[in-house]
This record gives structure tokens, C-alpha cells and sequence, in this order.
């Protein structure tokens, strides 16, 4: 089945992108980052990264053992525009572990009976039991963010959740499930060019739907709403860990380290888990929004 939005992408890049985002992806160089701003000029040399993968998923093969021996809980949180990584950052993680442990949890649109229940009711179901690992591909965070900018939730719906939130995660962590919270960064021009790869490769077009393609010409609301939700909710027991995503190996290697180092597990080698690249990860005080001024 075709994607009616195939070709919206396009569209777009032709008509109604900004000049310097047109101009920053038509003169790219091969493995030059867009963003100017990026602490690195280039992308992470392949051989590179995948060295550091391999020890990285090794590490995260024993972490997931721990989880099960222990019957530890561990979740994981991730969010960040589309095109930012979250499903690629996913499947570096899982790609060598038991996906009977280490789930995934992606929710479509709630149902008209989930529409009626306490927001964060169809999330707790979906809670590592003890010995699992669960990946949420976008999370609570939805309301947040998502449904401010197309007004699927009304203001006060945003304020109660914005009220709850701390004391729900909270409770989370007091319960004793490991809570990390990982928010990818990526720049306007950049996500134009993921758009544009997913638009022009048959295998990767199902991704694309109409909040990509209507997303794209909210930037600013989406920069505003992102803004006020990191703000409102790093806590300190649910802190916020931005990760710079315009490099995807770079990113990758940067969120498994980022997971890695908050949990002390069995034949933990603390030299391969290290510490995420400064340069690129960090507080929400490392998020910035360069689609707001031309380059």
C-alpha cells in the first residue's frame, strides 16, 4: 500500500522551508553534520563507532542479565522531534537481548475508553515487572508536547498533567523501578534530511504520517512546547538527559552510556561504559532550538 504522504515531504522542501534550511542541506558534504553549531564537524567514522557499539552492547547484555538475576525493574524514556533518533537509539539497544526481557513500548492513539481514564492509567500497565527492561518509543510525555502543539488536550488537561507529573515519577523511582529519561536534540535542517531519505527509500516511507508532515511547519511550537516540558519536569528523582542527535553514532553510543552509568550491575567495566560525550549530552541546558534563527 502507498503512502498518500510521499511526496508532501518535498513539497515542502520546495516550497515553504526556510532559505537557509534549503541551503544547508543542498550544499552538505558527505559526513559533514548540517548544523553549524554542532560541536563536531564531521560524523563519527564508522569503523569507530562501531567498536565502541560492540563493547557498548556487551556491557547491556550483562545489564540485562543483572536486571534478571536481581529482578531489578529498569525503564527508559525517550522523546525528542520526529526523526530524532529515538527508534534507532532503541534498536541498538535490543538488538542483542532477550526481547522477552527488553521490550519496547510504543502506544498509537488511545482508545475512547483510554481517553477516558486517568491520563498515566494506560502507561502504568506497560511498567517493567521486576527482571524487565521496558523502552518507551515516546511516552507520558506525549501530552507535554504533541498534543499542546495540535491541540488534541485542552490547557487545563496540560496543567493537570504538568501537576502530576512529579509526584507520579517520583513514585516510580521511590517504588524502586530505575527511571532514565532521554530527550534527543536534533537540528531543523537535519530532520528535513531524515524526512527527505525516509520520503525517497521505499523500505523506510511507512514511517512517514500527517503530524511529520504537519510538524514541520510548526517548528516554533514544538520548540516552545519542548522549552516549557523540560523545564517543568527535570526533577531530581527524574532528571532529563539531552543528547545532541544531528550525529546518529555519536547519539547512539552517547544514550546507551547515558543509560549504563546510573545502574551498578555485575562485572560492570566502568572504562568501556564511561561517561556520554559531554561535547554532545547533557542537562536540558544543552537543548537548543537553532530553527529559530537562519544560519
Amino acid at each position: 500500500m502507498s503512502n498518500k504522504h510521499v511526496g508532501a515531504i518535498s513539497a515542502y522542501f520546495d516550497d515553504l522551508a526556510p532559505d537557509w534550511v534549503r541551503d544547508q542541506i543542498e550544499s552538505a558534504e558527505k559526513n559533514r553534520v548540517l548544523d553549524p553549531s554542532f560541536p563536531y564537524e564531521k560524523r563519527m567514522k564508522r569503523a569507530e563507532y562501531e567498536d565502541q557499539l560492540a563493547a557498548l552492547q556487551i556491557e547491556l547484555v550483562k545489564m540485562l542479565a543483572w536486571t534478571r538475576d536481581t529482578g531489578a525493574r529498569v525503564a527508559v524514556v525517550f522523546e525528542g522531534r520526529d526523526a530524532a533518533g529515538k527508534g534507532g537509539a532503541i534498536k541498538r539497544i535490543r538488538e542483542n537481548l532477550n526481547p522477552r526481557a527488553a521490550g519496547v513500548v510504543a502506544l498509537s492513539k488511545p482508545t475512547e475508553r483510554e481517553a477516558g481514564q486517568w491520563y498515566f492509567q494506560r502507561y502504568i500497565k506497560h511498567l517493567p515487572a521486576a527482571g524487565e527492561i521496558r523502552l518507551f518509543d515516546r511516552s507520558w510525555y506525549n501530552r507535554g508536547v504533541v498534543e499542546k502543539v495540535f491541540d488534541f488536550c485542552t490547557d487545563a488537561q496540560r496543567e493537570t498533567f504538568f501537576a502530576q507529573l512529579p509526584g507520579f515519577e517520583s513514585t516510580l523511582v521511590q517504588d524502586g523501578i530505575h527511571l532514565t529519561k532521554i530527550w534527543l536534540n536534533v537540528g531543523r535542517a537535519e530532520q528535513l534530511r531524515r524526512f527527505l531519505d525516509r520520503e525517497g527509500d521505499p523500505l523506510k516511507q511507512w514511517k512517514l504520517s500527517w503530524i511529520d508532515v504537519e510538524g514541520l511547519q510548526r517548528w516554533d511550537a514544538y520548540s516552545d512546547a519542548i522549552a516549557e516540558t523540560l523545564d517543568r519536569s527535570h526533577t531530581t528523582a527524574a532528571p532529563w538527559t539531552v543528547v545532541r542527535s544531528d550525529d546518529k553514532r555519536r547519539a547512539r553510543l552517547a544514550v546507551i552510556r547515558a543509560v549504563l552509568q546510573g545502574l551498578d550491575y555485575e562485572d560492570k567495566d566502568n572504562e568501556v561504559v564511561g561517561a556520554p560525550d559531554p561535547a554532545i549530552t547533557g542537562s536540558p541546558e544543552m537543548w537548543s532550538d537553532p530553527g529559530h534563527v537562519a544560519k
